[in-house]
């Protein structure tokens, strides 16, 4: 097998061939570039509480920290997925990078948290180009249902390994210096990945058809912009506030528009039309609820532990190696399954463990400090995203045609990622939500002095309990600390349940949904399929996958 960083034309069919020319260097560089973009992602889950006090946030503060990062990659996805069709999925990959590690350096440096809210987007959007780029290039030098479930998972695994290493880095480097360096190393990591991708990966396109679509891009960005605006701000500045309404109203015009653009574009950004394929269908749909759940509980833990518990950043870290690090250890174990066992049986039954463990979390006494009693249900919640993701993913790329490859891989990509990005917005809103009404009920008939009552509801009007929760002893209003740490249990106690329910519910999708989709792609593992012929610039092209 020969690594080629040059692109290359598809190769003849060989008798017995398993891979195609470049297939390892292309998948290495694949899963360092997912790797890295992840960490990227996770980075903020052990240093919310450390960002709290550096720089003064409150509670919707924090969650943009996080949603800046999901929303960027969200509202370019599908753009970037036609930018690697057209120009090159290396070369998509290498780009994101450099701006990945130019992102890390501005939040490196950030003096304020809304400089480190352009530091994230900046990230988000170089993770936006890498995810669908190492994706379809993986798909690009594959040739069999077997082989592309084996480099999915491997892919997904490398996601994942890169998110539960990210916090303890995280937290490695607040024990030693401070939240920044963390964002230093992250800018090392890019770059060392962006040298990877060109010398290893194989280059390839499929431009056949593929256009910008302008008016698509922009009513999907400023639409999904505006709805996540008003859920994040709705908790603080209330839900009937004219700026929260507003965004609402405006986000659901602009995402009405951008599906009547979609449906009469010559080249749309999004093709409606995949949704015809039901295996396709079932799986964007369980991507969204599913990735909620997870996201939405990793992030609810992050808050928990961190700004809400005040415990250092290391003992943060500890759950997330349970929940992002089975994804990692159990690569052999989920690439076999993929291949063994119904895809719609692997969802059903990772969905239902992550209720599980969402529901044991909402159980969760928030005066207890100790992390015994997260290991079961981090470790569930751990299992059940490891045995969700990867076949999510498969399902959604061995639904579609060829030509539609890298829309395919962008729009799974997209629609997993909006699940991520809407999972801390969720359990922000429920759980801030939950926590100002409980403690604005509490606060007057507690027995506490009239001064730091008064001092109490004004800093929670400001910044809501989490602000209470963070002052110092002796502090104006530092008396009610108990009643908000109070609050703030109940409120993300509400939110894990949410994330429970969120689960069940992608599990029964699943269940009714994809039966009797798992005998469809048997075909293709009895004989290896001839490629492609080159797409006129000598590029690799993607391999056959057949309609369910």
């Amino acid at each position: 097998m020969t690594l080629n960083s040059g692109t290359t034309t598809s190769p003849g069919p060989t008798a017995g061939a398993a891979r195609t020319r470049g297939y390892a260097g292309t998948l290495a560089a694949a899963c360092g570039a997912v790797f890295v973009a992840q960490v990227a992602n996770a980075l903020p889950a052990s240093l919310n509480g450390l960002l709290q006090e550096d720089l003064n946030t409150h509670g919707s503060q924090l969650t943009w920290i996080t949603a800046a990062f999901m929303v960027a990659v969200v509202c370019f996805e599908f753009t970037f997925g036609v930018l690697g069709d057209l120009f090159g999925r290396r070369r998509l990959v290498v780009t994101g990078t450099l701006l990945l590690a130019t992102g890390s350096s501005v939040a490196a440096l950030a003096p304020t948290v809304q400089v480190l809210w352009i530091g994230a987007a900046l990230n988000g959007l170089g993770a936006g180009a890498m995810f669908p780029g190492s994706l379809t290039a993986i798909t690009a030098v594959t040739r069999s249902a077997r082989q592309r479930a084996h480099a999915v998972a491997l892919w997904s695994g490398f996601l994942s390994a890169g998110a539960a290493v990210s916090p303890l880095l995280g937290g490695m480097f607040a024990k030693i210096g401070s939240w920044r360096g963390s964002f230093w190393v992250l800018v090392a990591l890019a770059l060392v990945s962006a040298v990877l991708t060109v010398c290893l990966a194989t280059e390839s396109t499929a431009p056949q058809g593929r256009r910008f679509d302008v008016p698509g891009q922009i009513t999907f960005a400023a639409g999904l912009v505006l709805v996540l605006y008003g859920a994040v701000e709705g908790p603080e500045s209330g839900w009937t506030a004219p700026a929260v309404i507003i965004a609402f109203a405006l986000g659901a015009c602009f995402l009405a528009a951008f599906v009547v653009v979609e449906l009469g574009a010559a080249s749309p950004i999004f093709d409606l039309t995949l949704f015809r394929n039901r295996g396709f269908a079932v799986s964007s749909v369980v991507a969204v609820i599913g990735m909620l759940a997870f996201l939405g509980a990793c992030f609810a833990t992050s808050m928990w532990l961190g700004p809400v518990q005040q415990q250092d950043p290391i003992r943060v870290a500890i759950p997330f190696l349970l929940l992002q690090g089975p994804a990692f250890l159990l690569i052999p174990l989920v690439s076999r399954l993929l291949h063994r066992v119904a895809p719609s049986a692997l969802l059903t039954c990772g969905f239902v463990l992550m209720a599980v463990g969402c529901l044991l979390c909402s159980r969760l006494d928030v005066t207890d400090r100790g992390l015994g009693a997260f290991v079961a249900p981090a470790l569930l919640i751990g299992i059940g995203f490891t045995l969700t993701v990867s076949p999510i993913t498969a399902v959604a790329l061995d639904s579609v045609p060829t030509p539609l490859a890298g829309m395919a891989s962008a729009t799974t990509n997209m629609l997993r990622d909006l699940g991520f990005a809407l999972g801390p917005v969720v359990v922000g809103a429920v759980a801030l939500s939950k926590a100002g009404s409980s403690f604005t009920a509490t606060l007057p008939g507690a027995e506490l002095p009239a001064a730091q009552k008064a001092a109490a509801h004004q800093i929670a009007e400001a910044g809501g309990p989490i602000a209470v929760n963070s002052l110092p002893a002796g502090a104006p209003g530092s008396a009610a600390h108990g009643l908000a740490l109070d609050a703030l249990g109940s409120g993300f106690s509400s939110a894990f349940l949410v994330c429970g329910i969120a689960a069940g519910i992608a599990a029964l999708v699943a269940a009714v949904g994809m039966v009797g989709l798992h005998t469809r792609h048997r075909a293709e593992d009895q004989a290896v399929k001839a490629p492609q012929p080159g797409n006129g610039s000598g590029a690799t092209s993607s391999p056959t996958i057949p309609h369910p």
